[in-house]
């Protein structure tokens, strides 16, 4: 073996090993996050939504590409949507930033002034107003009933649906989150898909990921 040849297992290896920190840790949290939370094998591509902002203007679903998005239909009218608003107020406190942001959806026909009043009711002082009185959110991301919640990685694809409503700013869940908000764009497993592709046979990281995954999987 020449000594680029060592030097290219030796950087897969330390690839390897921070994928399975990565992977053992995500398999951890996911462990620990409320039965609803239901996690997908593989993110999912998302339809294209819009919505109105308080002024009244148009804003693509979309726009959030590159932030993790905690994408929460509700409504006014919905007593558990009603109680689990002041958590997502939390969390938005707690975790906005650059890389994340709560993405409250109404799809309340009283339009802005019903949740601004709702917000002004409940001192909601964090999250921002966005308002769906189509209801085509609900129908373009099959949510069966309300609250329906999507959590989006940065680049805006599912990776688990929340059915019913949950404590968000409880610490299982926002450490579940700062996990995903740590991730690059370009995941492991997207390296390991690239080091797999320009080879006959799997990479040095694809086969340790692939052994990693059964291992977390038992």
């Amino acid at each position: 073996m020449n000594g680029v040849a060592r030097i290219a297992l030796r950087s897969a290896a330390r690839l390897t090993a921070a994928a399975a920190v990565a992977l053992l840790t995500q398999h951890g949290a996911a462990r620990a996050v409320p039965q609803n939370f239901v996690m997908h094998p593989a993110p999912k591509a998302v339809p294209a939504v819009t919505f109105e902002v308080e002024t009244g203007a148009s804003q693509s679903l979309a726009e959030f590409t590159g932030k993790v998005v905690v994408l929460n239909i509700w409504a006014t009218w919905c007593v558990p949507c009603r109680l689990e608003m002041p958590a997502l107020d939390r969390l938005q406190s707690i975790l906005g930033s650059d890389g994340f942001a709560v993405v409250p959806v109404s799809i309340d026909r009283g339009g802005i002034e019903a949740v601004k009043k709702f917000y002004g009711e409940i001192a909601i002082k964090n999250l921002p107003i966005y308002l769906d009185v189509s209801g085509q959110a609900v129908r373009r991301l099959d949510a069966v009933g309300l609250p329906t919640t999507l959590i989006l990685d940065r680049n805006g694809q599912e990776i688990v649906r929340v059915i019913g409503p949950a404590e968000w700013d409880a610490p299982e869940i926002t450490e579940f989150l700062k996990s995903i908000i740590a991730r690059k764009v370009d995941s492991i497993e997207q390296v390991a898909h690239n080091d797999d592709r320009h080879e006959s046979t799997p990479g040095l990281l694809a086969r340790g990921l692939r052994w990693l995954k059964a291992l977390v999987a038992k």
